[in-house]
């Protein structure tokens, strides 16, 4: 680890205002330079980042409660990483894995089998993104099944490729005007216990019920005899870290079972300690035919995986998985790395530690204001939802206004949900209770003054 990032102060500071002169001018030579489409959150560029600290190009000390959305739950540029990615670059870089292949890719398989949920013999393919995985399990499914359709959610959010689109549910930013779109993809209503509160207080809380509504719209719309997989987020990311009932996913898997469709668990946001589970599977018992993981996997570098029952890992021809830099050897350095800190530094438990600090506060600030019309989420993915007044109505306005405020106070948040109105917390795991305390205060100080 270079002396600049073992030594960044673990505190925050406005050397200047939000942006700083540095970042102006590298926003100006990214207006020229990058393509319109890719857009920042935050006006600031930076410089380094370790634990839960990310220091811009003018000097600011910024507290991140974002972590690269989900990505560095170990905390950025963490020290086993560093050393692992240091010396997997020495030795070599690239071979690709199905020409020559290495021990780190099969060591990465090796592991994710031990640590995802289920007993049975398992399997794992390694590709780059989310998005990838998200493909690839598709493909897996249909090649086990020999069926077409594919089932995702109300609200979900799978990614940006022309599939994945498809599966994923709100149009702006991600699907307006890229179509058409992959076929035989359909949609079934999620369970939103804040929003199914509207039709009662039975179905914001019965989880079984909740998913007979769902198995009745896929039983009309689609068939299980058509039906090749049913994809979702055990708590939902993008679409605004919704918590399904309970007994809802247990009783969409078992409906799998019954009727020979492959489940599949989004866990790209999920996975690896972030939810105080190594994935959210794991607090209802549940075990995923399929899991996809990605983000928090290797602290930053690319890599995602398939993991899921042999027998249907195993179902698609040789050759018809794989990708030039899938499994890449530096990626899979830094995951094993990443696994090795989640497990020997009780990373687990600490999420959910932050999940009590967290809810606690953030309860007590819901309490003295009804804009906050719920608090939601396991460990530390946490999210508050924001409404009008004494209404369940959507305030996308407060929010975008509370995540500028606190930006400009020298604190990371993302919004999130399908209406725009849900402020969303992933602190990495190893930030400070005094930091998480600190961003917490500039939260509320900023929705005071909205």
């Amino acid at each position: 680890m270079t002396s600049t990032t073992s030594t960044l102060e673990q505190s925050r500071l406005l050397t200047t205002s939000i942006p700083g002169p540095r970042s102006q001018e590298l926003a100006a030579r990214k207006n020229s330079a990058v393509a319109r489409g890719v857009g920042t959150t935050m006006p600031v560029y930076a410089a380094h980042a370790f634990g839960g600290i990310v220091e811009d190009v003018d000097g600011n000390r910024l507290i991140d409660l974002g972590s690269g959305i989900a990505v560095t739950t170990i905390g950025n540029s963490s020290p086993r990483v560093v050393d692992a990615v240091r010396a997997q670059v020495a030795e070599f870089t690239h071979t690709c894995f199905m020409i020559t292949p290495y021990e780190g890719y099969v060591a990465v398989a090796e592991h994710l089998n031990r640590l995802t949920p289920g007993s049975g013999e398992k399997r794992t393919a390694l590709f780059n993104s989310g998005a990838e995985a998200v493909e690839n399990a598709i493909k897996i499914a249909r090649a086990y099944t020999h069926k077409p359709a594919v089932v995702s959610f109300d609200h979900a959010y799978h990614g940006r490729t022309n599939l994945t689109m498809a599966l994923t549910a709100k149009s702006m930013p991600y699907k307006h005007g890229f179509g058409p779109f992959a076929p035989e993809v359909y949609r079934a209503p999620l369970s939103y216990p804040f929003r199914d509160a509207e039709f009662g207080k039975e179905f914001a809380t019965d989880g079984e019920r909740a998913a007979q509504r769902a198995i009745s719209v896929i039983d009309k719309q689609v068939g299980a005899d058509n039906l090749a997989a049913v994809i979702i987020e055990p708590i939902q990311g993008e679409g605004g870290f919704i918590v399904p009932a309970d007994g809802f996913l247990p009783a969409l898997r078992n409906w799998c079972r019954d009727n020979g469709v492959v489940f599949i668990a989004d866990e790209v946001q999920t996975g690896f300690a972030r939810t105080g589970r190594m994935f959210a599977c794991e607090h209802e018992g549940l075990e995923p035919d399929l899991i996809i993981t990605a983000k928090g996997i290797a602290d930053g570098m690319p890599l995602s995986a398939v993991t899921g029952r042999a027998e249907i890992m195993d179902a698609p021809h040789v050759s018809g998985l794989g990708g030039t830099y899938g499994g890449n050897p530096v990626a899979c350095a830094a995951a094993l790395a990443t696994i090795e800190t989640i497990e020997s530094d009780g990373l687990v438990e600490r999420a959910r530690q932050i999940e009590t600090l967290m809810k606690d506060r953030l309860n007590r600030l819901q309490a003295s204001d009804d804009r906050i019309g719920d608090v939601r989420g396991r460990g530390a993915m946490i999210a508050i939802e924001l409404v009008k007044p004494g209404t369940l109505e959507p305030d996308a306005e407060l929010t975008k206004a509370l995540c500028a405020g606190c930006h400009a106070a020298g604190v990371i948040v993302l919004s999130c949900g399908t209406y725009g109105n849900v402020v969303r917390f992933l602190p990495p795991l190893t930030i400070s209770d005094e930091l998480l305390i600190e961003g917490l205060d500039v939260l509320e100080l900023v929705l005071k003054d909205l």
